[in-house]
C-alpha cells in the first residue's frame, strides 16, 4: 500500500526526530567524557572515515562500537582537554543523517602545539544507534601539532 504525502512526512518527520535525539545524546556523551554511553550509541559495525594520520595516534581506522568510543579517551590522553574548544556552527538533520559543522582547537600533550581549522561530522542513525561517522577536519594542523620540533630547523 502506497504511502500518502502526509504520512510520508510524518515518518520523515519522526526519523528526523529521532536522528537528532541520539546526536544530542552523543554530543552529552563525549563532553560528559561517557564511553560506556557512546559504546551504547554506536551499532555494532561502524562505518568510520577519518583520514589515516599515522603521525596522529588518535586517528586511525575504526570499526567496532568500543574502538569508535575509545576515539574520545586516546583523544584526551594525547591532548591538553582544558584547551580543548568545539564550537557548532550548524547542525543539520535530513531523516537518518546528520551534519554538524564548525571549528576545533586543542593542544597536543607531548608537543605543547596547538592545532585548529574547521571540521564537518557527518553521522547517520539507525534504529537508534550510530551507523557511519564521517569525520572531515584539518588534518595538516593536527598532524603538524604532533610532530616534534626538530631543534636544527
Amino acid at each position: 500500500m502506497p504511502m500518502s504525502a502526509e504520512s510520508t512526512g510524518t515518518l520523515t518527520r519522526s526519523t528526523a526526530e529521532a536522528t537528532r535525539a541520539v546526536v544530542d545524546a552523543f554530543l552529552a556523551a563525549r563532553v560528559a567524557g561517557d564511553t560506556a554511553r557512546l559504546v551504547g550509541l554506536f551499532a555494532d559495525e561502524v562505518d568510520w572515515l577519518l583520514a589515516d594520520n599515522p603521525t596522529v595516534p588518535w586517528i586511525r581506522p575504526r570499526s567496532t562500537a568500543a574502538e569508535c568510543a575509545a576515539q574520545f579517551t586516546e583523544l584526551m590522553e594525547h591532548t591538553v582537554p582544558e584547551e580543548a574548544r568545539v564550537s557548532v556552527d550548524a547542525f543539520l538533520v535530513d531523516g537518518a543523517d546528520a551534519v554538524l559543522t564548525g571549528h576545533v582547537r586543542g593542544t597536543v600533550r607531548a608537543t605543547g602545539k596547538t592545532f585548529e581549522g574547521p571540521f564537518a561530522l557527518r553521522l547517520t542513525v539507525e534504529d537508534g544507534r550510530i551507523t557511519r561517522h564521517h569525520l572531515y577536519e584539518n588534518s595538516l594542523s593536527i598532524a603538524e601539532a604532533c610532530s616534534p620540533t626538530n631543534p636544527e630547523a
